[in-house]
């Protein structure tokens, strides 16, 4: 039971971090930042929150620098709107899943006008 409390805590997180840090955190330093995913430990005491940021790694690193410092002002923020007795600490991780994506996907395309996979798809299957 305690993990669809987790889960939905950490639902609530992401989408009101997501908003916080576009419209509260001014900072030029800040990319385009998207919030992943937040993950919520099972005593809701801390709050891993994956974000991915669009552009340069100096950019990357600029975001998380500016997101880790303007951690306890979100956290702060986050326990005003959540209502929750205590807030999670706020522990902020660069996630390059999307961008893993994004090279596999170019690497199948690439493989695809090559030649070396079947158009079809990749058991040779015909429709």
């Amino acid at each position: 039971m305690q993990g669809k409390r987790t889960d939905r805590v950490g639902h609530l997180m992401q989408m009101e971090l997501g908003q916080m840090i576009l419209t509260r955190v001014k900072d030029p330093r800040l990319g385009f930042v998207t919030v992943t995913h937040v993950d919520v430990s099972p005593d809701l005491k801390s709050a891993c929150v994956f974000f991915s940021v669009m552009g340069s790694e100096e950019a990357k690193r600029n975001s998380q620098m500016v997101l880790e410092r303007a951690a306890g002002f979100l956290q702060r923020e986050l326990g005003a709107v959540l209502q929750m007795r205590n807030t999670p600490r706020l522990i902020f991780r660069l996630d390059a899943s999307i961008e893993k994506g994004m090279e596999i996907d170019r690497i199948i395309r690439d493989l695809h006008v090559r030649g070396d996979l079947p158009q079809d798809g990749p058991q040779g299957e015909t429709s």
